[in-house]
């Protein structure tokens, strides 16, 4: 899965299934907020194997706030594929689907409409006593110029996106994954040095903004275990990205690496940036990677993985905040081993993520 750049391609297609997801609206969870914004860019795929079927029959419930602060949209992807099940009469696939469906998963923030994107899924969200969790990713010169390049085009662009989506997430509670590759990339030699200063001020300048709002947590991602393997590598990275303000980091974001290895890494890396607390991805990591090297696109649809744990703020470790979804279950890597475009949900990767958790 990781190309010349250990721990990344798998990074490389879910960039670019941000793109995909750029077809689709945030919808919320009640009338009144029906209107509230359309947006671009966050949900699964619109042409999705559901079709146009309403996820109104059993929608989603929000998961108990003690343990699982986060919004459950109850209009994704999964939430419509279950009501396609439905309705053919497919309770067995319906009851596999509904695993990812009643969960939340993150919220990918587009180039379009940052403002309106953050806006309408932090007031679904607070309208259910909830939180958004979303994931920024514009920064520039974004994954090396591979397969998902793109993001801002200079730092002032970035900034005015940034402004926009602050501004849309205002007063109202959410936890931000913050650019993942970002950090990593500078550390593997991916980015250019060129760009390196620029990229620190960024998202130092970001961590600053995001943290001036009154209900917003900011984690900085810091890779996997399996790509950056020295987590000395990573401190010095992240202090100057902003960890000392920043909430935390996050580890594993779209990756498979098991949570037992990303849980010792990141107490590692915990106590080389001042004990800050972490977040994993627990998203696709129940069977963990996928087994052998032989394979140059291990990263992309591997056969046999699983769920992994779900998404909780009840992890029984101080050290890690929360177990996330926030590569989004079901949807493609690309391509790939009978995959979809990337981004596109695919009913039969969904169905084997869920029915491998048995």
């Amino acid at each position: 899965m990781y190309g010349s750049y250990t721990g990344r391609r798998h990074h490389v297609v879910r960039l670019r299934s941000r793109r995909a997801r750029g077809r689709t609206r945030a919808l919320s969870t009640a009338g009144a907020l029906l209107s509230l914004v359309t947006l671009s860019g966050c949900f699964g795929s619109s042409s999705s194997g559901s079709g146009d079927h309403a996820a109104s029959a059993e929608r989603p419930r929000q998961r108990p706030k003690a343990t699982v602060p986060y919004w459950v949209n109850p209009d994704g992807s999964a939430a419509k594929q279950v009501a396609a099940y439905r309705e053919k009469g497919d309770r067995s696939q319906a009851r596999l689907i509904q695993r990812i469906a009643g969960q939340p998963v993150a919220e990918w923030l587009g180039l379009d409409n940052p403002e309106g994107q953050a806006s309408g899924f932090t007031h679904a969200a607070a309208a259910v006593d909830r939180s958004a969790l979303l994931v920024f990713y514009e920064i520039p010169h974004r994954d090396c110029g591979q397969y998902s390049k793109g993001g801002a085009a200079d730092g002032n662009a970035y900034r005015a996106w940034l402004d926009k989506a602050v501004r849309g997430i205002g007063n109202r509670p959410a936890t931000v994954i913050l650019e993942p590759d970002a950090l990593p990339h500078v550390v593997d030699g991916c980015t250019p040095k060129k760009f390196h200063e620029e990229r620190y001020d960024l998202l130092t300048g970001a961590v600053d903004k995001l943290k001036g709002l009154p209900h917003t947590k900011v984690y900085l991602d810091a890779g996997n275990p399996h790509w950056i393997k020295d987590p000395r590598r990573m401190a010095q990275p992240l202090k100057r990205a902003g960890i000392a303000k920043a909430d935390g980091f996050a580890l594993n974001i779209s990756n498979y690496q098991t949570t037992k290895e990303n849980t010792a890494y990141g107490r590692k890396l915990s106590a080389l940036v001042g004990g800050k607390p972490f977040v994993i991805d627990t998203s696709r990591n129940g069977n963990g990677p996928a087994p052998g090297k032989d394979d140059p696109q291990a990263w992309c649809n591997p056969k046999g993985r699983a769920l992994g744990e779900s998404p909780t703020t009840d992890t029984a470790d101080e050290n890690v905040d929360a177990y996330l979804w926030i590569k989004r279950p079901g949807e493609s890597d690309g391509p790939c081993k009978g995959g979809p475009k990337a981004g596109q949900w695919w009913p039969r990767y969904a169905l084997d993520l869920a029915r491998n958790v048995e």
